[in-house]
């Protein structure tokens, strides 16, 4: 994960995502840069437009909480809704069951 915070870092401070880049911020963190994984992780984000993933990734939990919403009927005052029950003799009843 510490290899896409290194390009996001780069990306949001108007750098260049290259190998060598990325390698000199994870090597800055105390990180033990695999070279392998760093020229893996700048071929992939070649043709992406970083700003507009970004903005996706954030607008996807949203979107994700929606459905779940719907589900659930989507209103936080369902429960309130629910039929109050009504307490007989101050709500002791079930109390003075115990004891005879």
């Amino acid at each position: 994960m510490e290899y896409v915070y290194a390009a996001m870092l780069l990306h949001s401070a108007g750098k260049e995502i290259e190998e060598k880049a990325v390698s000199a911020v994870l090597a800055g963190a105390g990180v033990d840069v695999d070279d392998a994984r760093v020229k893996a992780l700048v071929a992939s984000l070649g043709g992406v437009d970083i700003t507009e993933a970004m903005t996706q990734a954030v607008a996807a939990p949203a979107a994700a909480a929606a459905p779940a919403a719907a589900s659930t009927g989507g209103d936080s005052a369902a429960p309130a809704e629910e039929p109050e029950e009504e307490e007989e003799e101050g709500g002791f009843e079930g109390l003075g069951s115990l004891f005879g």
